[in-house]
């Protein structure tokens, strides 16, 4: 039987073992030391932020974020719709209320102009969100200027949600860099991974001075323990802040494979019929984090389902792209404005294997078994003429 071909699995370098061998060496294990210190200016260095704070998880930076502008119970944040649940389940936490906002096609993040004109119309009868959380998708940045334009007119702080960007760029600086707040996440299927962790940035240097605060149980200046406010443990250890080290120094490289693996799908399956890859907005250089396409069934001859479901007999793992999050029964009671274009990408989107540790045999074994279901649908339903 042949190996599983996994979506997105971590690729280590060879300094990673050297900097966690190091934390136990000085026996700096805990949510401290050296390596958390190092690791967070080096990240500043690499996307251009002044401030950064290292997190247990992204989804721990989206919630201090969302604490730190002061979003509360009743208040309501606008979302992109086309994202992981990661992404909104923060804003619950404090109570507030998720209001969805449709994709673009151009990058299939939030449609700039339809944020704008419901700002407007919210403006107008004096309800205006408390912030706006911009997801960055798949590696791509959203077009970012007329969305912060829109955010900037109303006062409205902006969050980005970098999560899936890291070494993308929107002209030539990185998403995540130009809100208020920008998180990133080091998960283990992201295009560089501590195990598990975040990071939250920005360039005012009391919010992430806060953040740290916060992120470490609140305790203040004492020598007993004492606590004014409510904290978190959020902090990032010291040994996995060391992997983060070593992963950072192979950033490039693991972009560069990832983009490689998208033009080589690109080249193979794209004059299959029916067959459309995620574009590339003209305003930026996306990671290619997840090579995405979208299949159209009239064309190609059968659907999304039944290519992946094929896949799966033959152990590649694909799947959907995210279902978006006004569709999910958890949200089910939220607003969503628009809604038709991520529910499009959603019954068509099909993310493949795309990670940078991919070998060329198992690209082949992709793109051959996405050929044969086209062929075995040709040959179950021949085209009468």
């Amino acid at each position: 039987m042949s190996k599983p071909i996994l979506l997105s699995t971590p690729h280590m370098g060879d300094e990673e073992l050297a900097f966690v061998q190091e934390a136990f060496e000085t026996n700096w294990i805990a949510p401290v030391g050296p390596h958390v210190n190092a690791f967070e200016q080096e990240f500043c260095q690499v996307i251009g932020a002044s401030h950064a704070a290292a997190l247990s998880s992204g989804t721990a930076a989206i919630h201090l974020a969302l604490r730190l502008i002061g979003v509360e119970y009743g208040d309501e944040v606008f979302c992109s719709t086309l994202t992981f649940a990661a992404t909104a389940n923060p804003i619950t936490y404090l109570g507030a209320k998720p209001v969805f906002i449709d994709s673009d096609r151009t990058s299939w993040n939030m449609n700039p102009n339809l944020l704008g004109k419901v700002l407007e119309q919210r403006a107008r009868v004096g309800k205006l969100p408390k912030a706006v959380l911009l997801v960055h998708l798949y590696g791509q940045s959203a077009d970012i200027d007329p969305i912060l334009a829109a955010c900037n007119r109303y006062e409205i702080p902006l969050i980005e949600d970098a999560a899936e960007s890291l070494g993308a760029t929107y002209k030539k600086r990185s998403p995540g860099t130009f809100g208020r707040i920008g998180i990133y996440s080091f998960n283990g299927n992201k295009i560089i991974t501590t195990s598990g962790g975040g990071m939250l940035v920005s360039n005012e240097a009391s919010l992430v001075d806060k953040a740290r605060f916060l992120a470490t149980q609140a305790r203040d200046p004492a020598p007993h323990y004492q606590h004014s406010e409510i904290g978190y443990n959020y902090r990032l250890s010291n040994v996995l802040a060391g992997i983060g080290r070593g992963q950072l120094r192979v950033l490039n490289e693991r972009v560069a494979a990832r983009r490689r693996n998208f033009e080589i799908y690109q080249k193979r399956l794209g004059n299959l019929p029916g067959i459309e890859f995620m574009p590339e907005a003209a305003f930026g250089h996306a990671t290619r984090w997840l090579t995405c396409l979208t299949i159209d069934p009239g064309a190609f001859g059968v659907d999304r389902e039944q290519v992946r479901l094929a896949l799966a007999e033959q152990q590649i793992e694909t799947r959907p792209v995210w279902k978006p999050l006004h569709l999910q029964p958890v949200f089910a009671d939220c607003e969503c404005i628009g809604g038709m274009v991520a529910e499009d990408l959603f019954e068509r989107g099909l993310c493949l294997p795309s990670g940078s540790n991919l070998t060329n045999e198992d690209l082949e074994r992709v793109i051959g078994a996405i050929m044969a279901v086209y062929h075995n649908s040709k040959k179950n339903h021949p085209v009468l003429l």
